[in-house]
């Protein structure tokens, strides 16, 4: 082919060229306009008003003693809701149901089980039994004490019931029990604390990651299963928050205190179906989801858990060798 040729051929794709480079940028800049908008309503404007007890005079928290679960049921309380308290310890229980009746002068229960048996839902029917129930926060959840691979996990047995007990089947058992009351009155919602751990595989907390995924997905199905019925159920994935059960005390920007956490996340809700709950954390979210392929987050993922892993490993062997110094002085 001629340069003649070639150069009136590229003077007909010229325009046919423009335009679609025109199309495409216009494309782009309507994106990022429709994102930053979406973003600002989400993070900046929220939906704070939308939980309060007119969907319900009451609502249920599990895991409510510690760390997020019993923030929750704080900021729940400082909004009016009378308050059902589920966990293991009566106790702790009395404690928490005690403090928010001071603080917030509202009416509180206590029902004392451990999710990691199957046998305690008829005990909790039986607490819930007549309350206008307006929200659940399905918080309670377990994880590995340190990262470990599978087959060195100390009573894998009872280990995998445990988990698959307190993080899928507490979900799903207390879905059961609040969602047909809430249909019938066409308002309410669930919580599912999910976690960015169940965003991708996390190796080393491979059971734990799954189990969150589980929620996640489980609670995505639901939404649009009863999207139109008046109901809200979302999925919640945070990253790190400084609890006890994180293994972290000072908190920092992108890992906020359990009570700065709740009150972000509750602000999303009604606006996302799935969220990370906290702005910071969305961010952490987009870029591990988005601009890193789910293997490399995962590669990198198990790079940090087996440092972890040497580390408490490294630590329980000095502690041991200290204490046996100690005995043999």
């Amino acid at each position: 082919m001629s340069l003649l040729n070639i150069q009136n051929v590229l003077l007909k794709a010229e325009k046919p060229l423009f335009w679609v480079g025109a199309f495409t940028m216009a494309s782009l800049v309507l994106w990022l306009i429709y994102k930053l908008l979406s973003g600002f309503r989400i993070w900046v404007l929220g939906n704070e008003q939308l939980i309060n007890p007119k969907v319900g005079k009451w609502a249920v928290v599990t895991g409510a003693t510690d760390g997020i679960g019993k923030s929750y049921a704080e900021e729940l309380a400082r909004r009016g809701f009378a308050i059902v308290l589920i966990s293991r310890s009566q106790d702790k229980l009395v404690d928490v149901a005690t403090a928010l009746e001071e603080q917030f002068k509202v009416e509180t229960q206590t029902i004392a089980v451990d999710f990691g048996r199957t046998d305690i839902y008829h005990k909790i029917e039986a607490g819930l039994a007549g309350l206008e129930i307006g929200v659940l926060v399905n918080n309670v959840g377990v994880c590995y004490p340190y990262p470990e691979y599978y087959n060195h996990i100390a009573d894998l047995d009872s280990f995998i019931t445990n988990m698959m007990n307190v993080n899928i089947a507490s979900v799903c058992h207390m879905t059961r029990l609040v969602l047909p009351r809430m249909i019938e009155r066409s308002k309410g919602v669930i919580l599912n604390m999910s976690s960015a751990s169940g965003m991708y595989p996390v190796p080393l907390l491979t059971l734990y990651s799954a189990t969150k995924a589980f929620v996640d997905f489980f609670s995505r199905g639901l939404q649009e299963e009863y999207r139109d019925r008046g109901i809200i159920i979302q999925s919640v994935l945070p990253f790190f928050v400084a609890t006890k059960m994180a293994g972290i005390r000072k908190p920092t920007m992108d890992k906020p205190t359990p009570g700065r956490y709740v009150a972000a996340q509750l602000a999303t809700v009604g606006l996302q179906s799935q969220t990370n709950g906290y702005f910071p954390h969305a961010v952490m979210g987009w870029v591990s989801t988005s601009l890193i392929p789910s293997s490399v987050a995962t590669v990198l993922a198990a790079k940090l858990n087996r440092l972890q892993r040497t580390r408490y490993l490294n630590k329980m062997i000095a502690r041991a060798q200290q204490a046996d110094g100690l005995k043999t002085e």
